[in-house]
């Protein structure tokens, strides 16, 4: 029933900011368009000590982040001149399309009012027709998302199309997102019509076919089975996956059908080519130097 289970690894978003990485993964590269997802917090510190969660203005090419929150506030800065305070509950999707900058700030005080800051990121991969589609941002509220509830059961659907769910979050390719909430003994499972599909565990434990799996551990599932996924406590899932669109080159945080634009898009953020946030552009993350590193060596670590 179940393809793989990827556990997730230790990584670092800012010299302050650890998260933890669950894709892209050495066996698994993508689900579905899905190519990069982070999960990051519960983090809880002073409000003097949250500019050392601060993400400088960094680019990317070739995807769309897709910003979700559970807890707390940040602040989004782009190319574009987007400044967009991020709020639980709210969908966030930037379109870097042919390139665009953008930084993650915890300027405010009151980000983590209300709770811990926590937060999940996803990349979503470009068909390649709208690789060099031109960057946009929307931000849509919690009420332009439906949300689904029954027997201990409750989901948002972010974005996509699932168990006869939609909304007007613009994708590009074929996709489902859902943030699911399970109460002790609910039953849960997958949406049908999609060829890949995967449930990552955010908090507390569920049972699959009489295995139990925790949190931090991203469920990834055989095409064409119908599985029951049994919470086995309070348990927070996010189920994920689509229509595959073939292999993707990953740089730091470029994506590309083309290995060489990737390079060009190095060559653009070396060159100043990429425009700066107009209102947070005194600093930005330089391009990873590797010239010493063999071919094989891995990328640089990405940045949300």
């Amino acid at each position: 029933m179940l393809d793989l289970v990827i556990d997730a690894r230790p990584a670092s978003l800012s010299p302050g900011f650890g998260v933890r990485r669950i894709l892209p993964f050495r066996l698994r590269r993508m689900l579905g368009p899905f190519i990069f997802m982070d999960h990051a917090g519960p983090v809880n510190l002073p409000p003097e000590q949250l500019p050392t969660l601060d993400v400088l203005p960094h680019p990317h090419i070739g995807l769309s982040t897709v910003s979700y929150l559970f807890g707390g506030q940040v602040t989004h800065r782009d190319s574009l001149g987007v400044e967009q305070i991020i709020r639980p509950g709210e969908v966030n999707w930037m379109t870097a399309g042919s390139g665009i900058a953008h930084s993650e700030r915890f300027e405010d005080p009151t980000a983590l009012a209300g709770g811990a800051l926590e937060m999940i990121q996803t990349w979503v991969a470009l068909p390649e027709a709208d690789e060099e589609s031109v960057p946009a941002f929307t931000n849509y509220q919690p009420h332009e998302l439906p949300i689904f509830t029954d027997n201990g059961v409750w989901m948002r659907l972010i974005a996509g199309d699932a168990f006869g769910l939609k909304n007007g979050v613009k994708t590009h390719s074929p996709l489902f997102y859902l943030h699911v909430v399970l109460q002790l003994g609910a039953r849960f499972g997958l949406p049908q019509g999609h060829r890949e599909r995967g449930a990552y565990i955010a908090k507390g434990s569920v049972e699959v076919s009489g295995q139990t799996y925790s949190a931090g551990q991203l469920l990834v599932f055989k095409p064409g089975i119908d599985p029951v996924i049994v919470a086995r406590e309070a348990s927070t899932l996010m189920l994920l996956g689509g229509e595959p669109l073939g292999e993707r080159f990953i740089w730091w945080n470029f994506v590309s059908s083309r290995r060489d634009r990737i390079e060009q898009a190095k060559a653009d953020w070396q060159a100043g080519r990429i425009a700066l946030p107009p209102t947070d552009n005194a600093e930005f993350v330089p391009l990873p130097q590797d010239r010493s590193r063999p071919a094989s060596s891995p990328a640089p670590e990405p940045l949300s």
